[in-house]
């Protein structure tokens, strides 16, 4: 049997503290198993069996809890972070190590929407020979075919009508770095082609160009739905999906590790006490049984979002329940709540939510896509991809899903 040790409100728990956790948490542990551990807890979950020696416990810590790392972002330094506590995570971050440190040209990122893809992309990065060199983040969702193309590839003086010098584009300037395609699955079949045949040859030609360039960067693409079913739907290349499918990394969804969601909203809880210039203290049992009862259809993403808006919301030292707002029209801080009141009686999927919602932000906004695009709390851009996606137009609502689909 083992037992899982739990960091109590940012401090080192006593024994009594880490008994009642556990007890809360499901776990048959007495009092005297918990001091007989003689363990000094981290700030994060480690994964103890009974009986083992310190020198045992120390060296199993090691793949666990809160992995934290700088990044270089421009001029300055930016710090992630990555909760590894749940076997599930750990396994993938174990992976993660010896997959950054290959040669392979290309990695492949799945898994659920709101996982931490884009972490993950960056740990992988970090954790590189190519560390050193930029890592370059690209959504392929949310930027149109045609501006992609060239922010990809760069363009030559007078290659279209607005190109009045040449630009080098993200495969260049990511050279000896990391390229990030998240969403690569909505990437258009003519870019697909022009992408294996960087990853084929490591060279390309900027639009309007004649000269190939060579480079040496790594692709890490990720996708948030299977593209083996998006191979089989035909809209997607099979001989891309085997390029970059050399190693495959599957990001598990929240309800799948739950050992997760505590140190998560810990970590929120110590990042939006700094922003918004707070001092709570910890998560009361009420509020952390909600958390975990909740089976997170937006997962990390969306834990983040719930603590947040606690934490706009909390009086006190402590989140209560009552500060808690899960589901459909628990949004988080980032959508008003006099906007969001009106959006009521959500359908039943995800895919149905969403575009219920995109239909009724325009309706409320009066057809202006900017003042729709404020109310779902995301980019124009990606709200015309999301119109684009759901057959809607400014003028009328996204017409309804054909039963069976």
């Amino acid at each position: 049997m083992s037992i899982r040790i739990l960091l109590v409100e940012g401090k080192h728990a006593t024994a009594e503290e880490l008994r009642d956790v556990l007890i809360k948490l499901g776990h048959k542990v007495t009092l005297r198993q918990v001091q007989e551990t003689d363990l000094i807890v981290q700030p994060a979950t480690l994964e103890l069996n009974e009986g083992g020696s310190r020198e045992e416990l120390e060296g199993a810590s090691a793949d666990a809890g809160e992995i934290t790392w700088e990044a270089p972002a421009g001029d300055r330094s930016e710090t992630f972070k990555m909760i590894a506590t749940s076997p599930a995570m750990r396994q993938l971050l174990n992976f993660a190590r010896r997959a950054a440190q290959s040669e392979v040209s290309a990695l492949l990122l799945e898994g659920e929407s709101g996982t931490g893809k884009d972490i993950l992309a960056r740990f992988l990065h970090h954790h590189s020979h190519r560390k050193r060199g930029p890592f370059v983040s690209v959504n392929c969702a949310a930027i149109p075919e045609t501006l992609l193309e060239s922010e990809l590839f760069g363009y030559e003086k007078g290659a279209f009508t607005d190109a009045r010098s040449p630009k080098p584009g993200i495969l260049e300037m990511a050279s000896n770095g990391s390229i990030f395609l998240d969403e690569i699955g909505e990437m258009s079949p003519s870019l697909q082609a022009k992408l294996l045949h960087v990853l084929e040859h490591q060279s390309f030609r900027r639009l309007g160009g004649l000269k190939d360039i060579r480079v040496d960067s790594r692709i890490i693409a990720a996708s948030n739905r299977s593209l083996t079913t998006a191979v089989e739907q035909g809209i997607f290349r099979l001989d891309l999906y085997y390029r970059l499918n050399v190693l495959q990394m599957i990001v598990p969804p929240l309800r799948e590790r739950e050992e997760d969601i505590l140190p998560l909203a810990e970590l929120f809880m110590e990042q939006y006490n700094r922003k918004f210039k707070r001092e709570i203290r910890g998560i009361s049992h009420a509020a952390l049984t909600a958390l975990l009862a909740h089976s997170w259809p937006g997962n990390v993403r969306e834990l983040r979002n719930v603590i947040e808006r606690a934490m706009v919301l909390e009086e006190s030292e402590r989140i209560r329940q009552s500060s808690i707002r899960i589901g459909p029209n628990g949004f988080g801080a980032n959508h008003p709540a006099s906007d969001l009141a009106q959006f009521s009686g959500l359908p039943a999927t995800w895919v149905q939510v969403e575009r219920h919602l995109v239909s009724q932000a325009l309706e409320k906004a009066n057809g202006n896509q900017t003042r729709a695009a404020s109310l779902l709390g995301i980019t124009r851009d990606t709200l015309r991809y999301k119109m684009k996606k759901f057959g809607a137009s400014s003028e009328s609502a996204c017409p309804a899903e054909a039963p069976g689909k």
